[in-house]
């Protein structure tokens, strides 16, 4: 009987490292791909919230917040409606329309006082941008 102790502690033994190296491979693999989907390529953006209002009528408000991973002199801005890195340059300026950050088909205006633009669609519909 005690042998038989032995050979199932034995048996334990032998197979805590490998149930070990497989936790830790598991571990290090997992670690890697949070790192790897954490990280956003030079150059690019995504939205990481957006709200919409439509309390008003004939009015909605929505705001959007984007992660962004510009290269060097570069910022977070707008181009064709989309979150984008633009050149600090326009920030700067706030010659917000340099930026390009209406559709295709639209015209961008700056506001008066150069806090944002407006795109007017070809119906005469105005969507109007603020900048923080």
């Amino acid at each position: 009987m005690a042998s038989s102790c032995k050979l199932g502690r034995w048996r334990n033994v032998t197979a805590w490292p490998r149930m070990s190296s497989t936790f830790w491979a598991v571990v290090l693999l997992t670690s890697l791909l949070i790192i790897y989907c954490g990280q956003l390529a030079a150059g690019t953006c995504e939205i990481v919230t957006l709200d919409r209002d439509s309390s008003q009528p004939r009015r909605t408000i929505a705001r959007q917040t984007a992660r962004c991973a510009c290269k060097k002199g570069q910022i977070a801005g707008t181009t064709r409606a989309s979150p984008a890195c633009v050149d600090a340059r326009i920030v700067r300026s706030r010659q917000w329309c340099d930026m390009m950050p209406c559709l295709e088909d639209e015209g961008c205006d700056l506001l008066v006082n150069q806090s944002g633009w407006t795109c007017t669609q070809p119906g005469g519909r105005v969507k109007t941008t603020t900048a923080l």
